[in-house]
């Protein structure tokens, strides 16, 4: 049995598809590609069918992940299907538990940062989209920082569905 994560932020063109490839590789890395599968999504349609930004794709591929994306927006019926739904900030977070047809599906949707043990209290992952390279740079940093924590959280979960 599969055990799916899909990342959502905005448009889906900067912060979860950055997240979405960090996470793939740390998957991978682990050796749960055939346990886990790992997507993103937009709350809004704006992007619909674009690559991500090119700023995401230039600090992904500078760091040595996939850049490769294609935009989409989420759809609360994939609820039934997910497992995990990791919000990028609290305006996505509050959107995804309003669109969750059940108590039980908005239970599945949690903040990317609330995986990182040196966050703090604020657990945005600010929106690079209107600012310089550097902000894709800090981006990057606060979902490298969170996977770790995520992956031991999903590895323990996934394996739990195989048992």
């Amino acid at each position: 049995m599969t055990y799916r994560v899909c990342f959502v932020c905005t448009g889906n063109i900067c912060r979860s598809p950055m997240a979405e490839s960090v996470f793939r590789a740390r998957v991978a890395e682990a050796g749960l590609d055939d346990l886990v599968e790992v997507d993103s999504a937009g709350t809004g349609g704006w992007h619909e069918g674009d690559g991500a930004d090119p700023r995401t794709v230039s600090v992904l591929e500078e760091h040595g992940y996939d850049g490769a994306h294609t935009a989409r927006q989420f759809q609360s019926s994939w609820f039934s299907r997910l497992d995990l739904v990791i919000a990028l900030d609290a305006g996505h977070l509050k959107t995804l538990r309003l669109l969750a047809p059940t108590p039980e599906d908005a239970e599945k949707v949690r903040l990317l940062r609330s995986y990182d043990p040196d966050a703090g209290d604020d657990l945005d992952v600010p929106d690079p989209y209107y600012g310089g390279l550097d902000g894709f740079e800090e981006c990057l940093e606060m979902v490298e920082a969170a996977s770790g924590g995520l992956l031991a959280e999903v590895r323990e979960r996934a394996k739990g569905q195989v048992a």
